[in-house]
């Protein structure tokens, strides 16, 4: 199949040249984009189908690079309001403890739905919690559910091992032995995994943090994902209590105990990265390590603020990321680029990094953090995950710069059209893959049921 884009108002490219080109054309053959440029005809086995880009913004389809899709169906929990993230992981594991399938599922799709409205190509997901004597396979349900609903996925076997008997944060029925978590991270990486450009499905291994996983733990998971040519992902350095844990219980601080156990590289990315020191972030610049800023959920948390633009300038793989809806409320990517760009400039204030930059680490940066140099480009060879924003509507009127419409301006953050893997799965900002109002629907009876579940059991 091929697809043409016509006549776009401009195509913000983040190519190794940075170009952005005025009503310019993209045109697309199977899963890759194969032209650039001014009134591009070619002879194609087929006539394409063409999209009227005129008075649109063309560019990549943004990358989130850290999610808990299972948390969409737990948001606006009166329980957990206003806490910081020990207390509210505490109080959460509560409600976690009864997830199903059902659940992994619907709050997979909930999140995959947002994501792809509000821009998103490309996702991964943090999943850690497999609660003791229910099905353990959900994994499986979540990359079911990406393909179901077409956005290119990297899941992660994500892991909890250190319970509260052993000095670990969670409680001890949403742990699981070191055997079992090993065991199905092989499983899932020999079922799923697949290296190859372009792929759709990708797999990492993701003990959850230092305060809820062993050591030992994070050794072999490292050991296993070099031999198995995997990625690796934790939680790291999100709050001051989290240090605190660290240096009481390793006498390390969490970047210094990442050194110990050979988890700092070009196949490891980390969540939140806000309280770092001028080594560490150098360390994580020289090493290749990538870093997903997750800007709502911090500040919802009071967690910090992300050295952001030190990250940048001194060369970390960066990206952008809505993290678990429990704390964020929304998988909205294209908001969470402007909460990105504000936070910054709240932090750096005219030091900040420019729109041009941020929309950078949401896109091209967020694939370079997964090892995705096939996509977060408008480029011949490229991956063609390319979405279309409208900048006809009135929120946009007396605006100069298309990149700062894009991120600062606008009263919505629906796209126009998302395009995965060269097929169009949102057209004028609905969903054409899957019904939205029944994936509503059920993912909320869920949810109501498990959240019903634990309150009756505290009566």
């Amino acid at each position: 199949m091929s697809l043409l884009i016509k006549n776009a108002s401009f195509v913000i490219t983040f190519n190794d040249r940075d170009e952005v080109l005025e009503k310019a054309d993209v045109l697309i053959e199977g899963q890759k984009i194969i032209a650039v440029g001014k009134d591009l005809f070619f002879n194609l086995t087929e006539k394409p189908q063409v999209i009227d880009a005129q008075g649109m913004a063309v560019l990549p389809g943004l990358v989130n690079t850290h999610h808990h899709l299972y948390q969409t169906l737990f948001r606006g929990l009166p329980e957990v309001q206003g806490m910081p993230l020990f207390y509210w992981l505490v109080n959460l594991y509560e409600f976690w403890r009864h997830i199903i399938p059902d659940a992994v599922y619907y709050g997979a799709m909930v999140g995959f739905s947002e994501l792809l409205r509000t821009g998103c190509t490309l996702t991964t997901d943090h999943h850690y919690v497999f609660p003791r004597g229910r099905a353990s396979h959900f994994i499986d349900t979540q990359i079911t559910a990406a393909q179901e609903i077409g956005i290119r996925f990297h899941a992660t076997r994500g892991s909890m091992s250190l319970g509260k008997s052993e000095g670990g944060l969670p409680p001890d029925e949403v742990v699981q032995d070191e055997e079992t978590i090993l065991r199905d991270s092989q499983r899932l990486i020999e079922t799923y995994h697949d290296p190859s450009d372009f792929a759709m499905i990708r797999l990492a291994l993701a003990p959850c943090s230092p305060f809820s996983v062993s050591l030992d733990l994070m050794r072999e998971s490292q050991i296993l994902a070099n031999e198995k040519g995997v990625m690796l992902h934790t939680h790291l350095a999100e709050t001051l209590d989290e240090e605190a844990f660290c240096l009481e219980r390793y006498g390390r601080r969490p970047v210094e105990l990442m050194e110990d156990v050979n988890w700092i590289g070009e196949n490891v990315w980390f969540a939140h990265a806000i309280h770092l020191n001028r080594r560490e972030i150098d360390l994580l610049a020289r090493s290749g390590s990538g870093v997903a800023h997750c800007p709502s959920s911090n500040m919802k948390l009071g967690s910090g603020i992300c050295p952001t633009s030190d990250l940048f300038k001194a060369g970390v793989k960066l990206g952008i990321a809505v993290d678990g809806s429990a704390s964020n409320d929304g998988s909205n990517m294209w908001e969470e680029v402007r909460r990105a760009y504000l936070l910054n400039h709240l932090r750096y204030k005219d030091e900040g990094l420019s729109a041009y930059e941020t929309l950078k680490c949401a896109t091209r940066g967020g694939a370079d953090v997964l090892g995705r140099p096939d996509t977060g480009r408008i480029e011949a060879g490229k991956a063609a995950d390319v979405i279309l924003m409208d900048l006809k509507d009135v929120a946009y009127a007396g605006s100069h710069d298309p990149l700062v419409s894009i991120v600062c301006c606008g009263n919505q953050s629906i796209v126009d059209t998302t395009i995965v893997n060269g097929k169009v799965v949102v057209q004028k900002g609905q969903l054409l893959t899957q019904n939205t109002e029944e994936i509503r629907k059920k993912a909320h009876q869920v949810a109501c049921e498990i959240v019903q579940k634990e309150r009756g059991l505290k009566k």
